[in-house]
């Protein structure tokens, strides 16, 4: 009687052929391709500056002081990175982070 093997048998893996580890890596190189571009990202002190806070002396100041909300939680670094659709809370004002995707730079004519 034949008794049915364990699919995690960890002796398959020794009898495997190469190409299949190699076919393996070349559809992990190209799923690495297809993956979708970074999404643009901004410094909470940056940001603040472009909400109208005057300086980033201020924006630190502000929050480190713990007046800054991220998606309704207090944040105290200045240098935490903002996605597209992150909720600043500033007193009483609310601002929604919108980055525009970089321009490609136009080649140079010669």
């Amino acid at each position: 009687m034949n008794t049915p093997t364990p699919l995690n048998d960890p002796s398959d893996a020794a009898t495997e052929p190469q190409a299949s580890s190699e076919s393996s890596e070349a559809n992990q190189a190209e799923s690495q391709n297809q993956q979708p571009a970074e999404q643009p990202k901004i410094c909470l002190d940056q940001f603040l500056k472009t909400c109208g806070v005057e300086t980033g002396g201020q924006a630190k100041r502000m929050i480190q002081g713990g007046e800054v909300l991220v998606n309704d939680e207090v944040e105290t670094r200045r240098r935490r990175k903002l996605v597209p659709g992150d909720e600043v809370q500033l007193y009483e004002d609310i601002f929604v982070v919108a980055l525009a995707e970089p321009e490609a730079a136009e080649p140079e004519e010669q």
